[in-house]
């Protein structure tokens, strides 16, 4: 089975009850769709991050989309990977860009061993809702 070990978790804001954390609970949130998953209010460049416990290189994210409607809500998200926190991690380099995940589909991206200990997914523009389902990141020393 699939293991990881993160620090903090955060989002730019939280619709309801879809917290950050639910992005990271190792449940893809395919069978309960509306307990497992994170999600921010419609807002302008929405953004989700995690810390690591210390600075890892990190080979890959794998990205989990929503499975019962509004899949769109990935579109364009930005895999972000670094060691700052300026404008709330979302100025660290991109890993990857993800143009779209089809329903219930979980995207392996490859970051190549980017060293960070922040990782951030931001969708950027106006009117943009970023919802998570699950995000598993593969990484090592």
């Amino acid at each position: 089975t699939f293991k990881q070990i993160l620090g903090a978790v955060i989002q730019s804001s939280t619709s309801g009850d879809w917290f950050a954390e639910k992005a990271i609970d190792g449940n893809r949130g395919l069978q309960q769709l509306y307990t497992g998953c994170s999600s921010t209010h419609n807002q302008t460049n929405p953004w989700w991050r995690v810390a690591l416990p210390h600075i890892y290189r990190v080979s890959r994210v794998v990205d989990t989309n929503r499975n019962d409607c509004c899949t769109e809500q990935l579109n364009g998200a930005e895999i972000r990977i670094g060691n700052s926190l300026e404008n709330n991690g979302n100025n660290n380099p991109i890993c990857a860009v993800i143009p779209a995940i089809p329903a219930g589909e979980s995207y392996s991206y490859s970051c190549g061993g980017m060293e960070g200990r922040y990782v951030n997914l931001i969708i950027p523009g106006n009117m943009k809702i970023l919802t998570l389902c699950e995000v598993e990141l593969h990484y090592h020393v």
